[in-house]
């Protein structure tokens, strides 16, 4: 069985996002970047399939600049099996980078495609939804709990009223949640060992994909400050405050 997982680079979580004056994008020079969080889980689970014998080959993919090769260098430090780099110079929609990840499945044809859930840096949780549309397989989101079974496999997913339980057949792509599990940290031998792992190079070019974007980003700007908080001395004045100047009772 073959695992066939993405990975993006991001800014890192920790860093403070900054607009750029003319209101064109965030700062990213110099800023130090890492995997998208799901994504961490998401090679996590697969590593942890194939140690578990359930999986034979974990392939690791990044779809971006020369610098997305770092990302792919992490995923095959932890424990992924090859790597597949297909550069891009500009910005893709989630549209773009599922019909890329398209033409990866019916090269590679694995049985599973892992993803995080959404990428931190647009939020947009579409990709995994729409490669599973493109490809006419199941759909397992926000997974928090995976049971790979022989030709299925059986995925817990959070809801608002709990947990629910899904199986699909296999092929099927799935997206990984936070919960899913604890990323391993990469050893330092493990790191100079995925040097010598083999990463293929493509560029999406050359492939044949329409990647024309289809929304316009007109402004990106910071929210509204928020207004300073008050404390009160009783109850009552809460309640009064509440009533007579927020009116919200």
């Amino acid at each position: 069985m073959k695992i066939l997982v993405a990975v993006k680079r991001v800014v890192d979580y920790n860093v403070q996002i900054r607009v750029k004056e003319d209101g064109s994008g965030v700062h990213t020079e110099n800023v130090k970047m890492s995997t998208n969080p799901p994504d961490d889980n998401a090679v996590e689970e697969s590593v942890k399939l194939k140690e578990a014998g359930k999986v034979k080959e974990v392939i690791a993919i990044s779809i971006g600049e020369d610098k997305a090769q770092e990302t792919i260098r992490k995923a095959l430090a932890v424990g992924a099996d090859k790597g597949i780099h297909v550069k891009v110079d500009n910005y893709v929609e989630p549209l773009g980078i599922a019909k890329i990840l398209k033409k990866i499945v019916e090269k590679e044809k694995p049985d599973m495609v892992f993803l995080g859930k959404q990428a931190i840096d647009d939020d947009c949780n579409q990709t995994g939804q729409m490669l599973a549309a493109m490809l006419n397989w199941p759909q397992a989101t926000f997974t928090s709990k995976v049971n790979l079974k022989d030709k299925s496999v059986e995925i817990v997913r959070e809801i608002d009223e709990g947990l629910e339980t899904v199986e699909v057949n296999l092929p099927a792509v799935v997206t990984c949640d936070l919960r899913l599990n604890q990323p391993r940290f990469a050893s330092l031998p493990n790191i100079m060992k995925a040097k010598k792992k083999p990463m293929e190079q493509l560029d999406a070019k050359e492939m044949g994909v329409d990647l024309t974007n289809r929304i316009q980003q007109l402004k990106v700007e910071e929210p509204p400050k928020r207004k300073a908080g008050i404390k009160v001395g009783s109850v009552a004045e809460l309640v009064s405050k509440l009533k007579n100047e927020a009116k919200v009772i």
